[in-house]
């Protein structure tokens, strides 16, 4: 299916699925998968719809989701190596969804052979979709996106509380807090509302289409040990910026490793 074909399934399946559900969940709707990591009843009714559209459209396709992946971890193996897949974040920012805040997304990557050549982020109440293709660039609704360069010294964002705030000593903008969603994160850096991200896990549902978008925009997503992101990545700590420079400044200043 061609790639706005695709961006329709998520339009889709948030129409269909997931808005009817925000705002409107019960008590019995939302667990705790383990503390502080929430799971609704839309997460798992969205994964399985959106499942269902792109198996009807790529039968011989791999098809992963945050949500199976938690029941069956062993869903990941050969994920690194299947000939083509997608992975599927149903709800990112879910702790958003639940608190009835507009900041969630809808995430889905292609991968082909370890590489990730397709991805899409869509913000529903926003009405957004982001779509990148490997050596196409990265669009929102449909025009190319002009990054905004800022006249300061590089500024982060991570949800790590106890870095909030922190200058390296003046060389760089005091770090902030970040959304809490990668759907809205990652769109930061490519409109230059912030330089550089820190996240602390590289789980590839929130990190594979978001970093597509971040490079094929000229940026760079890396593990903090310096090693390109992909799927088969597993380290913790993921450094994404803006550019290669100001990817080099955060990562000799972060203090956390």
């Amino acid at each position: 299916m061609d790639t706005e074909g695709i961006a329709r399934l998520l339009e889709q399946t948030a129409a269909e699925i997931i808005l009817p559900r925000f705002q409107q969940l019960a008590h019995g709707d939302v667990i705790e998968k383990k503390p502080g990591d929430l799971v609704t009843i839309a997460d798992r009714e969205a994964e399985d719809y959106l499942t269902g559209l792109l198996r009807e459209a790529h039968p011989g396709a791999v098809i992963v989701g945050e949500e199976g992946v938690f029941a069956d971890a062993s869903l990941l193996d050969g994920l690194a190596t299947a000939e083509h897949a997608f992975v599927i974040d149903p709800i990112d920012g879910t702790r958003n969804f639940v608190a009835g805040r507009d900041e969630f997304g809808v995430m889905l990557a292609e991968v082909r052979d370890g590489v990730t050549t397709r991805g899409w982020i869509l913000q529903p109440q926003a009405q957004r979709m982001y779509i990148a293709e490997l050596g196409g660039g990265v669009t929102l609704n449909g025009s190319r996106i002009d990054r905004t360069r800022a006249d300061r010294a590089p500024l982060g964002a991570t949800s790590k509380r106890s870095v909030h705030g922190f200058t390296a000593e003046g060389r760089l903008s005091p770090v902030v807090e970040s959304a809490w969603c990668c759907a809205f994160d990652y769109p930061k850096v490519l409109h230059g509302d912030v330089d550089f991200l820190v996240y602390t896990t590289v789980h590839p549902w929130d990190h594979l289409a978001g970093s597509l978008m971040v490079t094929e925009a000229g940026g760079v997503s890396r593990t903090l040990a310096g090693e390109d992101y992909t799927v088969a990545s597993r380290a913790r700590g993921l450094l994404i910026a803006s550019d290669p420079e100001t990817w080099a400044a955060a990562q000799e200043a972060w203090p956390a490793r």
